[in-house]
């Protein structure tokens, strides 16, 4: 369980970074007939979302372990 959630984390990273670019690219083109720039950074942000959710229902659930403090 908890290896199937890392490898869907570091997928979700890649993703970002994917549409990251896209946006970029999309932004030094200006092109009005291609989709605009907001369109790949709205699906940044929810899968930024979509991470954080994931991350808070494993630890809530005990898969995963927070790191103890450091003191």
């Amino acid at each position: 369980m908890v290896i199937t959630a890392k490898i869907i984390l570091v997928l979700l990273m890649f993703y970002m970074v994917f549409n990251l670019a896209q946006a970029l690219i999309a932004m030094l083109r200006n092109d009005p007939t291609k989709p605009p720039m907001t369109r790949y950074l709205g699906r940044r942000v929810g899968a930024s979302a979509l991470a954080i959710a994931i991350i808070v229902i494993l630890l809530l659930s005990g898969v995963l372990e927070p790191n103890p403090r450091p003191y």
